[in-house]
């Protein structure tokens, strides 16, 4: 088992990694009054990534409570 420290750097590298990845999806969005229909390029990564994200927020909550 990791520790806390590791757990850490690997969600918050996660997370940093899904900001791109969303920064570059929106990217290419024009703004118009015309409705816009968003096609994801990186919508499997993004999916993977906040399920990660969100394991990794429960491990770290669950290492907090258990020093408690």
């Amino acid at each position: 088992m990791s520790n806390r420290t590791e757990i850490l750097e690997e969600y918050r590298q996660a997370n940093a990694q899904l900001a791109t990845l969303k920064q570059e999806e929106s990217a290419n969005v024009q703004s118009s009054s015309a409705t816009v229909t968003i096609e994801p390029r990186f919508g499997n990564e993004m999916n993977a990534l906040s399920s990660k994200c969100a394991q990794l927020d429960m491990i770290l909550e669950a290492m907090e409570a258990s020093e408690d």
